[in-house]
């Protein structure tokens, strides 16, 4: 028997064993067949549904999925049925590589990146329209925006086959569609809302933060700026939405480069506007800083006999 060089007792120095590699998943056939075997081992798939240029937001979800659940799949996909035709598909950020990298390092499993002619084949045709909460808010300035938001949502889940779901309550409009969805089509995924990651200075975390200038940046803080305002105002015991909604758009307002487009106070479930706190809502807003459209929200609570507002 030959000897094993470089040993002094014969053995070769142990190796360090090698990271598993992110399979990136481009076709709907393989992707489903991957969904469906998870699903017969009865394995607990997470997923992460993206439009990529991702950021710690991003991250903070895989990192959830992650505890919960094995494997973890992340797609990325910028779906055209949420835009609009005078919005932003064609310059919306695409940041493959640098993205794969980011998974590849927070130990995902698998990266659905689909082509468009994947999701929407020559002939489609059917949409999906939650009534009642998608046509205000986001969908009054974006019309059609979340009909193709559950449509591309909806396909995906199908596709997938996740037990779990991970999204960002930055868009918690969308959340509460995906949520209605789930539970009127009675879908076997269950929705996992993580909480809005922020910037040191309160701007919350978004792909679209890529097009600031540095004084639009600066500026866009008012929106973080507003929700303390009105968090302030509960905390002295104001609880009119007139009067809150006031506070909030005064800093808005006050802000140039900032133009507000809505600021509103909504029961978190129905998402009609409330006209005194007393359940469970939402203060929205939205506004262009230059010619970047950011959106944001606090959580409003009952908390014994206040609220517990979190931004």
């Amino acid at each position: 028997m030959s000897k094993i060089p470089d040993g002094s007792a014969g053995l070769r120095p142990a190796l360090p064993l090698a990271q598993p590699l992110m399979e990136i998943i481009r076709t709907v056939s393989w992707m489903k067949q991957i969904g469906s075997n998870s699903r017969n081992q009865d394995r607990v798939l997470g997923f992460v549904p993206t439009m990529g240029a991702l950021h710690k937001g991003h991250a903070s979800l895989i990192q959830a999925a992650k505890t919960q659940c094995a494997p973890v799949v992340v797609s990325i996909f910028v779906n055209p049925k949420q835009f609009g035709p005078t919005e932003d598909f064609q310059k919306y950020p695409r940041t493959l590589d640098s993205d794969r990298a980011l998974l590849e390092s927070l130990g995902v499993d698998y990266l659905f990146a689909p082509p468009a002619e994947e999701i929407y084949p020559k002939g489609f045709r059917t949409l999906v329209d939650v009534e009642g909460l998608g046509n205000r808010l986001e969908g009054r300035s974006r019309p059609g925006h979340f009909r193709g938001v559950a449509t591309v949502v909806l396909k995906l889940f199908e596709i997938v086959q996740p037990r779990f779901a991970y999204f960002g309550r930055k868009d918690a409009q969308q959340c509460r569609i995906i949520q209605q969805m789930a539970a009127d089509l009675n879908l076997d995924t269950e929705i996992v809302v993580g909480p809005i990651v922020r910037e040191s200075d309160g701007l919350a975390l978004s792909s679209r933060n890529a097009y600031l200038s540095a004084d639009d940046r600066r500026a866009a803080t008012a929106l973080f700026r507003s929700l303390q305002a009105a968090k302030h105002e509960i905390a002295t015991g104001e609880r009119d939405a007139a009067h809150l909604i006031v506070a909030a758009r005064q800093v808005l307002d006050s802000e140039l480069g900032v133009k507000t487009d809505y600021v509103e106070i909504v029961d978190a479930e129905s998402l009609e506007p409330v006209t005194l706190l007393r359940n469970r809502c939402l203060i929205l807003i939205a506004a262009q800083v230059g010619k970047t459209r950011l959106i944001d929200n606090a959580l409003i609570e009952p908390d014994a006999e206040s609220f517990r507002v979190t931004i």
